[in-house]
Parts: structure tokens; sequence; C-alpha cells
């Protein structure tokens, strides 16, 4: 069967098919410039440096410009950097002078002391030359002996001393050695399966079984030091919050391939410094509603939809993350060919963040930043808002740069709410630069054996982390805990265990 083609028999219909088609090519031009943009993007996130630094001094390789002349473009002072550099000579760093020292003394031979004119020499100062001695870790067994004592002629009323209160009591492993395994596991990022292997390199046999039921009956122990840690940064009254993807194996009426959620939440208050790490099935917002339940306060976050609920809530203030916002235009810019809208954006952050950098070198107090920002940041962002509106007009729809602005322009006051409180910061990185640890151990251990290993994960990378956060050495402030935890019996003893209500820990 021929097919039948309809030719056109006006100029009518001649001039509707020619139109019909040039929106056909114009929109296949547009598909075909996003297209070009993502596969850029994704060789430069493949395969190009990831600092957002310094990207304006860049080599330039791809035109987002051409929607709108350039003479229109807002005009940004200094929007080139140019960087010298000065190599400075390699020093070493003086050891620590806490650490035991033995030393050995090289003396001349004794003619040597002798003059050639016949004076003894005397001694007129010292060389020291130091290094670093490794010692190799060392085990010892604690063995409690408790004597029994009984009566000699009836041979009842036997006495013996109470055990004391052992963290496991079941297990061999002390607090050191439980709290050597968690550090080495959630700081270090050393699976079960490595450590297995440095303790037979020692001469002990441990298998991975044996200290994961050791961490498992830990964490049972342990648990109530989470809801410490939420009741902590719950008062804070400022909170950071982001989310990054975790792989659960035997989880309920799930696929081993779903994907689940390690939950973070930082309070940011400088004095009482909380990280929680929530594990949950899934990234639905009901997650984070239940933990911030009673919360008031400042909460920040990046632009995730699964935290909109919280602009509906009159007790929480909503903060936006000013480098979520910037990231898209970095790396914009490290395509382009000639200077554009993508440009003009980083400048602005650029002289946003110089602001930050002069309250943050001069340690300025909260007053002192509050007050900085609204002379200095204020005016940039209200020109920023401007030049934002107008080149949302001129952008491709759905192009990477389009959706950068549209970005910012929805979520422009959660992004300027930094400028309420000189307590607040203009970015999430708080947040972000907590879970990269996490992000990191990932990638050894690749995934969770079951939920109840995944609550337990979540539990000692909340105390390890506000230990280090409050500048406790991890491995000290966990033996303390498991040597007094089981002392605790109120809501207040385990608050006293946390990190920053601790006034020293026995090293």
């Amino acid at each position: 069967m021929k097919k039948t083609i309809n030719i056109p028999v006006s100029i009518e219909e001649k001039d509707a098919l020619i139109l019909a088609q040039q929106e056909e090519i114009e929109r296949l031009h547009d598909r075909y410039r996003q297209v070009l943009e993502q596969f850029k993007l994704a060789q430069q996130r493949k395969f190009a440096r990831s600092s957002e630094s310094n990207v304006l001094q860049m080599e330039l390789q791809f035109d987002e410009a051409d929607s709108l002349p350039v003479e229109e473009l807002p005009q940004e002072e200094n929007t080139t950097i140019t960087i010298t550099y000065t190599r400075n000579k390699p020093k070493r760093h003086a050891l620590p002078d806490n650490l035991p020292r033995e030393v050995i003394e090289h003396d001349v031979p004794e003619h040597e002391k002798q003059c050639a004119c016949g004076c003894l020499k005397q001694r007129i100062g010292e060389e020291i030359t130091e290094q670093l001695e490794f010692i190799p870790a060392q085990l010892k067994v604690i063995a409690h002996v408790r004597p029994k004592y009984a009566c000699n002629r009836c041979d009842e009323g036997v006495s013996i001393a109470p055990m004391p209160k052992l963290f496991l009591p079941k297990s061999m492993a002390t607090p050191s050695l439980i709290a050597h395994t968690l550090v080495s596991k959630y700081q270090d990022h050393l699976p079960l399966y490595r450590q297995e292997k440095i303790w037979q390199r020692m001469g002990i046999d441990i298998p991975r079984n044996t200290v994961c039921g050791w961490i498992m009956a830990a964490a049972e122990v342990c648990m109530p030091m989470k809801d410490a840690l939420i009741r902590a940064f719950i008062a804070s009254g400022y909170v950071q919050a982001d989310e990054t993807p975790l792989q659960v194996m035997d989880e309920p009426n799930r696929k081993n391939t779903s994907v689940s959620y390690m939950w973070l939440y930082r309070s940011a208050a400088p004095d009482k410094k909380v990280v929680v790490f929530d594990y949950r099935e899934t990234r639905q917002a009901l997650w984070p509603k239940e933990i911030l339940n009673g919360f008031k306060g400042y909460l920040q976050t990046d632009g995730y939809k699964g935290y909109d609920w919280v602009d509906d809530d009159p007790n929480i203030i909503h903060l936006g993350c000013m480098a979520h916002a910037r990231r898209p235009f970095v790396e914009l810019v490290k395509l382009a060919k000639t200077t554009g809208k993508s440009h003009q954006a980083v400048a602005y952050f650029q002289k946003l963040y110089a602001i930050e950098k002069v309250a943050r070198e001069g340690k300025y107090t909260p007053e002192q930043r509050f007050i900085l920002r609204l002379e200095k940041a204020k005016p940039i962002l209200d020109e920023m808002k401007e030049w934002l509106i107008q080149s949302l007009k001129h952008a491709v729809p759905q192009s990477k740069l389009s959706n950068s602005l549209i970005y910012m322009h929805e979520r422009w006051t959660e992004l300027t709410n930094y400028l309420i409180d000189g307590i607040l910061e203009m970015d999430n990185n708080g947040a972000e630069n907590q879970i990269r640890p996490f992000a990191l151990g990932r990638k050894n251990w690749l995934f969770s054996g079951s939920p109840r290993g995944a609550h337990a994960s979540a539990l000692f990378y909340s105390l390890i982390a506000t230990a280090v956060a409050n500048g406790w050495n991890p491995f000290n402030y966990l033996r303390h805990v498991f040597e007094n935890i089981r002392s605790c019996k109120t809501h207040d003893d385990y608050t006293n265990l946390l990190p920053f209500n601790i006034i020293s820990i026995t090293s």
C-alpha cells in the first residue's frame, strides 16, 4: 500500500508548514543544547578537578551567555582573580611536650675536651635532634580474682566479694577494647574483617562475629545516649540537617537493593555541639518531622523538598544553603567559553563569602557579625535579587542555568534568612562536613548487615562525632562512657555523660 502524503495546496498551508518546521527545529536545537550541557557537566564531574575555588581562572569551554547580549549583563567588579604563589620551605613542627622522652647523649671523647692551649673546654650548650619512636599497641589480661571464705567446721556461710559492674558482663572485652574497636570502625573506617587480621598479626584470635556481638551489645546498653543527644539538639535552637543514601540488608518487606538513608542533625550552637545520625528506611519527610517534634528555632537545610513542611511551622524559621545555590553556577563557569551570567552569579557569591571571611578571621561576636552583614551583605543581596529577576527573563528554558536561577528565586527567603541573627551561617556546610566521613566509611564497608546494625552504627557515629566536635579524643570519651554508663538510672545521668557536660577524662 502506498503512503499518502499531504502536499499543501495553498500559500497559507505552506506558511503554516514552514512555521511548524521552524518551531520543531528550535525545539530540537534547545534539546540539543540541554543534552550537550548535561554531557559536558558529566565529563567535568568525572574528570575535572572538584575544587570550586579559582573557577574564574580556568580554561572555559561552553558558551552560556548568548541568550543575552553581554552589555545587558550586570557588571561586577573584580570578577577576575589574579593568584601569585610563594613556595614555602617545609617546616618541621615541634613534637608535643606531653610525650615521654628518652634522652640519649652523644658526648665527644675525653681527649677532645682538652684545648690545644692546655685548658679544659667548657660546655657552652647543646644541639638536640628529636625523633618519634613508635611503640606497638600492647594488650594485657585483667583477671578479676574474688577469694572465697568459708567455715572449716560447718562448711556454710561462704563469703565472696560481689563482682564489680562490668560494661559487658558476659564478654572478655573491656571498655577500652570496645572503644578502640568502635573508633577503628566508625572514625578510621576499618571494617571488622580488617581488624580481625590486625588482631591475628598480634597473636590474638578475635573472630569478627564476636566483635560484631560486642558492638550490638554495647549499642543496646548505650542507646539511651541517643535520646540524650536528641534532647540536647532540640533545646539548642539552631539545627542543620542533611541526609545521605545507605544500603541495609534484611529490611522487612524490602529488597536488599533498596536505598535507605542516614539522616544527620547538627546543633550549630557554639557552646553545646551535638551531632546525631538517624537511620531510616526512606527519605520521606515524616522522619525529620518526627525527630524535630517540639523543636523551636532555626533549621538549616539544602534544597530537598522533604523539608518544605518547615515553612508551615510557625515555631521554625527555615534557612537555606548558599553553598548549595552556588554549586551549579560554579560547574557552569568551568564549562563556559565566555563570561556570562554564571560568572556574575559566582562573583556575587564571592563577595558574600568574603564578608564572612572578614568576620571569621576577625573573630567577630554574633552581634558584630549581624551588624557587618546588614552593612555589607544586604546591599549585595538586594542587587543580586534584581539581577536574578532580570536573568530569569532571558535564560534558556530547562537549561542548567535556568534551573539554577529558578532554584534561587524560589528559595530566596530561606537563602537570605541568615541575616536575621549573627549566630547563623550562610550555608549548610557544617552538616555536610559531618556527614562526609560517613560517606567515606561507606566506601569501605559498603552496607549494613541489618536494620539493628544500622541503628548501632548511627548511635556510635553520633557519639564519636559529638565527642570530636567538643574537642575530646573519641577513644578516651567512649571508654569514659562505657566505664560509667552502667551507673546511669535517669535522663539526667545520661545527659551528664554527653561530651560538653564532662569536665575531665583520665587518658
